[in-house]
Protein backbone atom coordinates (compact mmCIF):
# COMPACT_ATOMS: atom_id res chain seq x y z
CA UNK A 1 0.00 0.00 0.00
CA UNK A 2 1.28 3.43 -0.90
CA UNK A 3 2.55 5.72 1.66
CA UNK A 4 0.26 8.55 0.70
CA UNK A 5 -2.87 10.23 2.40
CA UNK A 6 -5.48 11.30 -0.08
CA UNK A 7 -7.71 14.26 -0.01
CA UNK A 8 -10.25 16.42 -2.48
CA UNK A 9 -9.12 19.34 -3.78
CA UNK A 10 -5.23 21.04 -5.19
CA UNK A 11 -2.34 21.24 -3.13
CA UNK A 12 -2.47 23.72 -0.70
CA UNK A 13 -6.02 23.07 -0.11
CA UNK A 14 -7.22 23.23 3.18
CA UNK A 15 -7.52 19.50 3.69
CA UNK A 16 -3.47 19.25 2.51
CA UNK A 17 -3.01 21.43 5.90
CA UNK A 18 -4.87 19.16 7.81
CA UNK A 19 -3.05 15.83 5.94
CA UNK A 20 0.02 17.84 6.65
CA UNK A 21 -0.78 18.30 10.81
CA UNK A 22 -2.37 14.53 11.03
CA UNK A 23 0.45 12.44 8.63
CA UNK A 24 3.04 14.16 8.30
CA UNK A 25 5.40 11.48 6.77
CA UNK A 26 2.97 10.82 3.83
CA UNK A 27 2.92 12.29 0.66
CA UNK A 28 -0.03 14.15 -0.01
CA UNK A 29 -2.68 12.78 -3.20
CA UNK A 30 -4.75 15.29 -4.14
CA UNK A 31 -8.20 14.14 -5.66
CA UNK A 32 -11.13 15.63 -7.50
CA UNK A 33 -13.89 14.53 -5.79
CA UNK A 34 -14.57 13.16 -2.02
CA UNK A 35 -15.55 9.63 -3.92
CA UNK A 36 -11.88 9.81 -5.51
CA UNK A 37 -10.65 10.06 -2.18
CA UNK A 38 -12.31 6.79 -0.78
CA UNK A 39 -11.29 4.69 -3.97
CA UNK A 40 -7.85 6.04 -3.51
CA UNK A 41 -7.53 3.97 -0.26
CA UNK A 42 -10.13 1.38 -1.43
CA UNK A 43 -7.69 0.19 -4.23
CA UNK A 44 -4.45 0.71 -1.92
CA UNK A 45 -3.27 4.06 -4.04
CA UNK A 46 -3.71 5.68 -0.61
CA UNK A 47 -3.18 4.46 3.34
CA UNK A 48 -5.21 7.43 4.63
CA UNK A 49 -8.39 9.63 3.49
CA UNK A 50 -8.65 12.66 4.48
CA UNK A 51 -12.25 13.70 4.59
CA UNK A 52 -13.76 17.29 6.24
CA UNK A 53 -17.37 16.80 7.97
CA UNK A 54 -18.00 19.90 9.67
CA UNK A 55 -17.37 23.42 9.56
CA UNK A 56 -18.15 25.77 12.55
CA UNK A 57 -19.37 28.65 10.23
CA UNK A 58 -20.67 26.73 7.69
CA UNK A 59 -22.17 23.87 9.04
CA UNK A 60 -21.95 19.98 8.15
CA UNK A 61 -20.31 19.39 5.12
CA UNK A 62 -22.50 18.08 2.06
CA UNK A 63 -22.81 14.51 1.40
CA UNK A 64 -20.66 12.92 3.89
CA UNK A 65 -22.38 11.38 6.08
CA UNK A 66 -24.21 9.77 3.07
CA UNK A 67 -20.53 8.35 1.78
CA UNK A 68 -19.09 7.51 5.46
CA UNK A 69 -21.25 4.94 6.25
CA UNK A 70 -20.70 3.49 2.74
CA UNK A 71 -17.46 3.79 2.14
CA UNK A 72 -15.84 0.30 3.85
CA UNK A 73 -13.59 2.94 5.55
CA UNK A 74 -13.36 3.48 9.19
CA UNK A 75 -12.37 6.43 11.30
CA UNK A 76 -8.58 6.34 12.88
CA UNK A 77 -8.10 9.94 14.02
CA UNK A 78 -9.85 13.09 13.83
CA UNK A 79 -8.09 16.67 13.68
CA UNK A 80 -9.34 20.56 13.39
CA UNK A 81 -8.01 23.03 11.24
CA UNK A 82 -8.24 26.81 11.84
CA UNK A 83 -9.59 28.54 8.31
CA UNK A 84 -7.34 31.19 7.83
CA UNK A 85 -8.42 32.64 4.64
CA UNK A 86 -5.62 34.63 3.13
CA UNK A 87 -5.97 37.28 -0.14
CA UNK A 88 -3.28 35.78 -2.22
CA UNK A 89 -1.79 37.56 -5.75
CA UNK A 90 1.34 37.47 -7.66
CA UNK A 91 4.92 38.94 -6.57
CA UNK A 92 4.87 42.81 -6.75
CA UNK A 93 0.97 42.89 -7.31
CA UNK A 94 -0.38 45.84 -4.25
CA UNK A 95 -3.69 45.37 -2.81
CA UNK A 96 -5.10 48.85 -4.47
CA UNK A 97 -4.86 46.76 -8.03
CA UNK A 98 -7.02 43.97 -7.17
CA UNK A 99 -10.40 43.64 -8.47
CA UNK A 100 -11.62 40.50 -7.78
CA UNK A 101 -11.17 37.84 -5.54
CA UNK A 102 -11.54 33.94 -6.03
CA UNK A 103 -12.47 31.30 -3.59
CA UNK A 104 -14.73 28.41 -3.33
CA UNK A 105 -18.10 29.38 -2.79
CA UNK A 106 -18.21 27.93 0.80
CA UNK A 107 -15.34 30.65 1.35
CA UNK A 108 -16.67 33.74 -0.24
CA UNK A 109 -19.01 34.63 2.10
CA UNK A 110 -16.58 33.80 5.06
CA UNK A 111 -14.58 36.87 4.26
CA UNK A 112 -17.58 39.08 2.72
CA UNK A 113 -16.90 42.81 5.00
CA UNK A 114 -12.84 42.29 3.97
CA UNK A 115 -14.19 42.05 0.33
CA UNK A 116 -16.89 45.14 0.69
CA UNK A 117 -14.37 47.12 2.96
CA UNK A 118 -11.84 47.07 -0.39
CA UNK A 119 -14.19 47.16 -2.86
CA UNK A 120 -13.01 43.75 -4.48
CA UNK A 121 -15.74 41.45 -6.08
CA UNK A 122 -15.95 37.63 -5.42
CA UNK A 123 -15.85 35.18 -8.13
CA UNK A 124 -16.92 31.71 -7.42
CA UNK A 125 -13.93 28.91 -8.22
CA UNK A 126 -14.09 25.04 -7.85
CA UNK A 127 -11.22 24.86 -5.25
CA UNK A 128 -9.61 27.86 -3.42
CA UNK A 129 -5.94 26.65 -3.84
CA UNK A 130 -6.80 25.56 -7.60
CA UNK A 131 -7.55 29.71 -8.06
CA UNK A 132 -4.44 30.29 -6.58
CA UNK A 133 -2.77 28.09 -9.49
CA UNK A 134 -4.84 29.45 -11.96
CA UNK A 135 -4.43 33.08 -10.98
CA UNK A 136 -0.34 32.43 -11.35
CA UNK A 137 -0.39 29.89 -14.10
CA UNK A 138 -2.35 33.18 -16.26
CA UNK A 139 -0.04 35.47 -14.69
CA UNK A 140 -3.26 37.78 -13.91
CA UNK A 141 -2.30 40.98 -11.68
CA UNK A 142 -5.58 42.01 -10.66
CA UNK A 143 -7.06 39.07 -9.86
CA UNK A 144 -6.61 37.15 -6.19
CA UNK A 145 -7.35 34.05 -5.00
CA UNK A 146 -8.76 33.33 -1.02
CA UNK A 147 -6.36 30.43 0.27
CA UNK A 148 -4.22 29.27 2.68
CA UNK A 149 -0.28 30.58 3.11
CA UNK A 150 0.40 27.37 1.48
CA UNK A 151 -1.34 27.11 -1.36
CA UNK A 152 0.55 30.80 -1.71
CA UNK A 153 4.20 29.02 -0.63
CA UNK A 154 3.02 25.99 -3.60
CA UNK A 155 1.80 28.28 -6.27
CA UNK A 156 4.16 31.26 -6.36
CA UNK A 157 1.98 33.87 -4.67
CA UNK A 158 2.57 36.80 -2.10
CA UNK A 159 0.32 37.08 0.95
CA UNK A 160 -1.27 40.44 0.56
CA UNK A 161 -3.40 40.21 3.51
CA UNK A 162 -3.67 37.53 6.16
CA UNK A 163 -6.67 36.11 7.97
CA UNK A 164 -9.55 38.45 6.06
CA UNK A 165 -12.30 35.84 7.58
CA UNK A 166 -15.25 37.73 9.57
CA UNK A 167 -15.21 34.79 12.38
CA UNK A 168 -12.23 34.38 14.04
CA UNK A 169 -13.61 31.09 15.24
CA UNK A 170 -13.12 29.58 11.64
CA UNK A 171 -12.48 25.72 12.20
CA UNK A 172 -13.02 22.71 9.82
CA UNK A 173 -13.21 18.75 12.07
CA UNK A 174 -11.62 16.47 9.64
CA UNK A 175 -11.34 12.43 9.61
CA UNK A 176 -8.49 10.84 8.72
CA UNK A 177 -9.90 7.07 7.79
CA UNK A 178 -8.50 4.01 6.35
CA UNK A 179 -9.61 0.58 5.72
CA UNK A 180 -8.24 -1.13 8.73
CA UNK A 181 -10.60 -0.83 11.93
CA UNK A 182 -8.37 0.65 14.72
CA UNK A 183 -9.70 -0.83 18.17
CA UNK A 184 -6.98 -0.26 20.50
CA UNK A 185 -7.19 2.58 23.22
CA UNK A 186 -4.47 4.76 22.21
CA UNK A 187 -5.74 7.65 24.29
CA UNK A 188 -7.76 8.29 28.42
CA UNK A 189 -10.14 10.03 26.17
CA UNK A 190 -11.27 8.10 23.20
CA UNK A 191 -14.80 8.82 20.58
CA UNK A 192 -16.54 6.50 19.08
CA UNK A 193 -18.53 7.61 16.14
CA UNK A 194 -21.43 5.48 14.81
CA UNK A 195 -24.77 5.22 12.78
CA UNK A 196 -28.31 3.82 12.91
CA UNK A 197 -31.94 3.89 11.85
CA UNK A 198 -34.67 3.33 14.43
CA UNK A 199 -37.48 1.19 14.33
CA UNK A 200 -40.86 2.43 12.78
CA UNK A 201 -42.51 2.60 16.62
CA UNK A 202 -43.17 5.58 18.80
CA UNK A 203 -40.88 7.31 20.49
CA UNK A 204 -37.97 4.93 18.90
CA UNK A 205 -35.86 7.51 19.07
CA UNK A 206 -36.12 8.90 22.85
CA UNK A 207 -36.16 4.96 23.87
CA UNK A 208 -32.80 4.43 21.96
CA UNK A 209 -31.39 7.58 23.59
CA UNK A 210 -32.21 6.56 26.55
CA UNK A 211 -29.60 3.87 27.35
CA UNK A 212 -27.15 6.92 26.95
CA UNK A 213 -28.52 9.46 29.36
CA UNK A 214 -28.87 6.31 32.15
CA UNK A 215 -25.07 4.93 31.38
CA UNK A 216 -23.44 8.18 31.79
CA UNK A 217 -22.77 8.62 28.45
CA UNK A 218 -22.05 11.74 27.11
CA UNK A 219 -23.27 12.15 23.21
CA UNK A 220 -21.76 14.77 21.52
CA UNK A 221 -23.51 14.85 17.91
CA UNK A 222 -26.55 13.64 16.85
CA UNK A 223 -27.60 14.43 13.49
CA UNK A 224 -30.47 13.13 11.10
CA UNK A 225 -30.67 13.24 7.55
CA UNK A 226 -32.48 11.32 4.47
CA UNK A 227 -31.51 7.45 3.01
CA UNK A 228 -33.59 6.27 0.08
CA UNK A 229 -35.16 9.27 -0.69
CA UNK A 230 -38.08 9.10 1.77
CA UNK A 231 -39.15 12.86 3.40
CA UNK A 232 -38.92 11.39 7.26
CA UNK A 233 -35.71 11.12 9.56
CA UNK A 234 -34.98 7.49 10.05
CA UNK A 235 -31.05 7.23 9.81
CA UNK A 236 -28.63 9.30 12.58
CA UNK A 237 -25.24 9.92 13.24
CA UNK A 238 -23.49 9.84 16.48
CA UNK A 239 -20.48 10.49 17.95
CA UNK A 240 -20.31 9.66 21.89
CA UNK A 241 -17.26 9.79 24.20
CA UNK A 242 -16.44 6.43 24.94
CA UNK A 243 -14.61 3.07 23.88
CA UNK A 244 -17.02 0.08 22.81
CA UNK A 245 -15.48 -1.83 25.46
CA UNK A 246 -16.30 1.01 28.16
CA UNK A 247 -18.81 -0.85 30.49
CA UNK A 248 -21.35 2.58 30.08
CA UNK A 249 -21.22 2.30 26.47
CA UNK A 250 -21.56 -1.30 26.05
CA UNK A 251 -24.82 -1.12 27.86
CA UNK A 252 -26.22 1.95 25.94
CA UNK A 253 -25.19 0.19 22.65
CA UNK A 254 -26.98 -2.65 23.92
CA UNK A 255 -30.09 -0.88 24.93
CA UNK A 256 -30.09 1.28 21.22
CA UNK A 257 -29.79 -2.32 19.76
CA UNK A 258 -33.90 -3.04 21.21
CA UNK A 259 -34.82 0.41 18.98
CA UNK A 260 -32.59 0.49 16.06
CA UNK A 261 -32.95 -1.85 12.90
CA UNK A 262 -29.09 -0.95 11.70
CA UNK A 263 -26.52 -0.04 13.87
CA UNK A 264 -22.85 0.31 12.29
CA UNK A 265 -19.97 1.53 13.83
CA UNK A 266 -17.75 3.76 11.81
CA UNK A 267 -14.69 4.48 14.30
CA UNK A 268 -12.86 4.47 17.83
CA UNK A 269 -10.32 7.08 17.62
CA UNK A 270 -8.60 9.60 20.28
CA UNK A 271 -10.06 12.64 20.46
CA UNK A 272 -8.20 15.64 18.99
CA UNK A 273 -5.62 17.59 21.71
CA UNK A 274 -6.86 20.71 19.32
CA UNK A 275 -10.51 19.48 19.97
CA UNK A 276 -12.72 23.30 20.60
CA UNK A 277 -14.54 23.85 23.82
Amino acid sequence: MAKKIAFQGELGAYSHEACIAARPQHAPLPCPTFEDVITAVRSGAAEFAMLPVENTTYGRVADMHRLLPESGLFINDEVFVRVRINLLALPGVALKDIKVARGHLVILPQCRKFLDAHGIHGEAAADNAGAAADIAAANERDAAALASELAGQIHGLDVLQKNIEDQSHNTTRFLVMSAMEAHERRSEKMLTSFVFQVRNIPAALYKAMGGFATNGVNMIKLESYMVGGAFRATQFYADIEGHPEDPGVKRAFDELSFFTDMIRVLGTYPADSGRPL
